[in-house]
């Protein structure tokens, strides 16, 4: 298993971590074996967004004795009411179900407490107007949660969040045709056929720039629906036309800036292995590019995905490091110390490109590989 870590919380999460779709089948059986499996495979990450008092419990049971083996993201605002599942922005339901989610996992503390799905800006207006922040800040001070999350698939209200809420972690949905797609507060506009039916170009500006700023402020992303729900493996499913295999898109999404976990659904210890799987699998395997580049009606001319298909430089330049770390002082429109830092650590930099230009016949998207080296040269200064 690889770990990294989430942002500036300094914890050391697994890069695939567990979603809990899968956990309430065989009426909660398959909970302590997709537990027993991660545990046996490194995985120490997972996320919690059901409010299922019987899952929650079930959850319980699987962490009993082992629960600092395990880093969990569970989430304020998603209750349990008549029987069913409901996000709510009541102060009074979200304490009620906090405390109900510590008793039945048995834990008196959560990693990251998520506030859950949000999308509309004046959903986050809610929160905060409703005291669901202060709530939230109110937990971590009181230790109950060590860190702040909030759940979106809008990156212009995440982007608020993050800059407005003290949110630490950011739960966003990441992959190669939701980053695409403009800023909704309909998430089914995501995977909407005619959202995919004209000719799309490039990565949406939004979303880029939420990554961006997430990587500069220290805002850990664990992402959801790395697979569009399954139907990017599939071609005829897929609304890019293309099927990707699992390990292609967990690379793209943790390739983002920012990403530390990509929280893999699974029904079945073995759909577990095959994600984690990734951690075995060879730089061909994880290769994205190509697929990308084939995908008909998509175009990504001009912009770099960071898959280090220009690679190797003769003067041993990593390409797609220099390109993000130049990205990330574009949008700030500065040079961040953590930027200049990683920068820095480098082995070789910018300005020691010789423009020999190989790096730009083997790219497959066509990215001006030589001018960005020129430009990053003159904003790190070497």
């Amino acid at each position: 298993m690889e770990y990294r870590t989430l942002g500036n919380t300094g914890l050391s999460v697994s890069v695939i971590g567990m979603g809990c779709e899968g956990m309430n089948e065989d009426n909660y059986g398959m909970t302590g074996r997709l537990f027993d499996a991660a545990e046996g495979l490194g995985i120490n990450y997972f996320d919690l967004y059901a409010s299922d008092p019987e899952l929650r419990a079930a959850v319980g049971r699987a962490l009993s004795g082992r629960r600092e083996k395990f880093v969990i993201q569970s989430h304020l605002c998603s209750v349990w009411k008549n029987g069913q599942y409901l996000r709510t922005r009541d102060l009074d339901e979200t304490k009620r179900g906090f405390e109900e989610m510590l008793q039945l996992l048995g834990t008196d503390y959560i990693d990251v407490g998520m506030i859950h799905y949000c999308d509309a800006m004046s959903d986050w207006e809610a929160i905060v107007n409703n005291g669901i922040l202060d709530y939230a800040r109110k937990l971590k001070q009181q230790g109950f949660i060590r860190h702040i999350g909030l759940s979106s698939h809008n990156p212009l209200v995440a982007e608020r969040a993050v800059l407005e809420g003290g949110i630490e972690v950011l739960m966003f949905s990441v992959n190669p045709c939701y980053d695409l797609q403009p800023a909704s507060e309909d998430v089914d506009d995501l995977w909407a056929d005619e959202a995919y039916a004209g000719v799309l170009t490039n990565m949406d500006p939004d979303r880029q720039r939420l990554y961006e700023t997430c990587q500069r402020l220290g805002v850990g992303i664990t992402v959801m629906k790395a697979f569009a729900g399954g139907d990017l493996l599939n071609a005829e499913l897929s609304p890019a036309g293309v099927a990707l295999t699992a390990h292609q898109c967990i690379s793209y999404a943790l390739s983002r800036p920012a990403v530390s976990v990509v929280l893999a659904g699974a029904h079945s210890v073995e759909q577990l292995e095959q994600s984690a799987a990734y951690c075995e699998a060879s730089e061909a395997e994880r290769d994205y590019a190509a697929a990308l580049a084939s995908f008909p009606r998509i175009h990504w001319e001009g912009h770099c995905m960071y898959c280090s298909h220009c690679a190797p430089c003769p003067k041993g330049i990593s390409v797609a490091d220099v390109t993000k770390f130049l990205h990330l002082a574009e949008a700030q429109g500065e040079v961040p110390e953590t930027v200049r830092e990683h920068y820095k650590a480098l082995l070789h930099h910018a300005g020691e490109c010789v423009r020999c230009g190989a790096c730009e016949a083997r790219c497959p998207f066509g990215v001006s590989i030589r001018e960005n080296m020129k430009k990053a040269a003159q904003v790190f200064g070497y």
